[in-house]
């Protein structure tokens, strides 16, 4: 290898460290920003499971149930982890409960006949009053539902960012140590391979009489 393209690999190597370590440096900061802003925006919240006294058969983690949550139980939901078991395994589970599985976009189909049904309905007669309490029942059902379904989705958004974070965070140390390996490179370039070349270099080079 001539001088020339052992100064140009490292030429290449140093641009490698510095574009690396930028990189590394960013994607931990940037890993480190947002999981700190998904804490502190959960943590201003205030959402809590159901404390340990609830973890008992017909309780609001009854073990049977929610095997899956219950070590969070008593907790507050301050992470991406917290947050996806909230979202899932504990609201997920109230809500299919609610309408029996119905969302809240669904529920405007049951009501919409009802109401049709009730606009024709005398007033005087019996099944008004029952239409009236089914409308009461569904409407008190959709609220329940859109509630917890705007909460469920906020929980999972926040879930999503923190797995951006985490693997952002990833690829942080992952880009680092790549940098040190081209740096390894570098320095083994720098303080011993050029050393090689020069010993070499006058091994070979002629002796004149």
């Amino acid at each position: 290898m001539n001088t020339a393209v052992r100064w140009r690999i490292i030429t290449l190597q140093v641009a490698m460290v510095v574009v690396l370590a930028f990189s590394s440096g960013f994607a931990l900061f940037e890993g480190s920003f947002v999981t700190g802003m998904v804490h502190d925006q959960l943590a201003a919240q205030q959402i809590y499971f159901p404390p340990q006294s609830a973890v008992v058969a017909g309780g609001a983690l009854d073990p049977a149930e929610f095997s899956d949550i219950t070590q969070y139980a008593g907790q507050q939901v301050d992470n991406g982890t917290k947050a996806q078991a909230y979202a899932q395994g504990f609201l997920g589970r109230h809500l299919q409960a609610i309408a029996g599985g119905k969302t809240y976009a669904q529920m405007g189909s049951l009501s919409a006949p009802i109401s049709a049904q009730l606009a024709i309905t005398p007033k005087t007669d019996p099944n008004y009053a029952v239409l009236q309490g089914q409308l009461a029942t569904i409407a008190g059902q959709k609220a329940s539902l859109f509630q917890g379904e705007m909460l469920r989705s906020t929980l999972l958004n926040a879930w999503g960012w923190s797995q951006l974070g985490l693997y952002t965070t990833f690829a942080g140390f992952f880009l680092m140590i790549v940098a040190l390996g081209v740096l390894g490179a570098l320095t083994f370039e720098l303080l011993f391979a050029g050393r090689k070349i020069e010993t070499t270099t006058r091994a070979l080079k002629p002796v004149t009489a």
